[in-house]
């Protein structure tokens, strides 16, 4: 069986950029599709992590640092983790934001945490400290 985070290593961009190599797919035997559910796998698992720790510390303004820490995790593991970390948070952001602004207006204070959360959450995915949005009374073991 293969391992998820060594499926991820081997996920590489191509010179050009456009698209990814499979490398070891012709000899392995590895689907195309299989190859990618373990890379994005790791970066999904990665933001579960992040929003179950966040919802068990339940800590006032430390959201922006949890959306910091599992985007920098799935950042760790990959360009197939990244892009499954984006297309996540931007399936839950994306909509969120439409009905926040459709219900409260565009100066609502829920848009601007909206709009602080996707901030950090590329903070993280560019690879930068999560640390940076820690809240300094958060319990150590976050």
């Amino acid at each position: 069986m293969w391992n998820p985070l060594l499926l991820s290593l081997l996920c590489q961009k191509s010179k050009s950029e456009r698209s990814v190599q499979f490398p070891f797919l012709h000899f392995s035997g590895i689907s195309p599709a299989s190859f990618w559910l373990f890379c994005l796998f790791p970066g999904a698992w990665d933001l579960v992590g992040a929003y179950w720790d966040m919802r068990q510390a339940n800590y006032q303004h430390s959201t922006r640092y949890f959306h910091a820490w599992g985007n920098y995790d799935a950042a760790q593991g990959g360009p197939g983790s990244v892009w499954a970390a984006k297309v996540i948070s931007n399936a839950r952001e994306d909509p969120q934001g439409l009905l926040n602004q459709h219900h409260f207006g565009s100066s609502s204070c829920e848009l601007e945490n909206l709009n602080s959360n996707q901030k950090a959450g590329e903070w993280g995915q560019s690879g930068n400290d999560p640390k940076h949005f820690r809240p300094a009374s958060l319990p150590k073991e976050y």
